[in-house]
C-alpha cells in the first residue's frame, strides 16, 4: 500500500549514469576558484566532435591545478566542436586530446548533460573512440 509521506520503509535511490567525454575547452575560473571554471565536453558522431555540455563540479584543489597545466599545453584558437550550441564567450579552446569520466543524472531534451560531475581523467581511452552511449 502506498503512503504519501516518508516513513522508515521509504527509500530514495538516485539513478546515475557515467560515460567518457572529450574535453574541447574550458571557462575562466570565478571567485576563489583556481585553474579553470568548467570543462566543455563532447563526443564523436559521424567523425565530428559534438558538444554535450560542461562540467564544473567534482574537482579537488590538486586536480584543478594539475588539469589546468595540461589544458594550457593544448590551447588552440580553433573551436574543436562542430556544433552551434557551444558557448562562445569567455571560453578557451583546447585540442581534443583529453578524455574525462563524467557522472550525470540524464540527458536533457536538447541533448546536453544534466547534473554532470567530474570523476577523473581516462588516459587509457582514445578521444576518437568516445561516442554517446545508449
Amino acid at each position: 500500500m502506498y503512503v504519501s509521506k516518508r516513513t522508515r520503509d521509504w527509500l530514495k535511490i538516485k539513478c546515475r549514469q557515467e560515460q567518457e567525454f572529450v574535453i574541447g575547452g574550458y571557462t575562466d575560473p570565478r571567485g576563489n576558484r583556481i585553474g579553470f571554471g568548467a570543462l566543455l565536453l563532447g563526443f564523436y558522431r559521424d567523425g565530428k566532435l559534438r558538444y554535450a555540455g560542461k562540467v564544473g563540479t567534482g574537482f579537488d584543489h590538486e586536480m584543478l591545478q594539475r588539469l589546468a597545466r595540461r589544458l594550457a599545453l593544448l590551447k588552440t584558437p580553433i573551436c574543436p566542436f562542430d556544433d552551434n550550441a557551444v558557448p562562445q564567450r569567455e571560453v578557451h579552446w583546447v585540442q581534443p586530446k583529453l578524455v574525462a569520466e563524467v557522472g550525470f543524472t540524464e540527458w536533457t531534451a536538447e541533448g546536453k548533460l544534466r547534473h554532470p560531475r567530474f570523476l577523473g581523467l581516462r588516459d587509457d581511452k582514445k578521444p576518437k573512440d568516445v561516442v554517446r552511449e545508449g
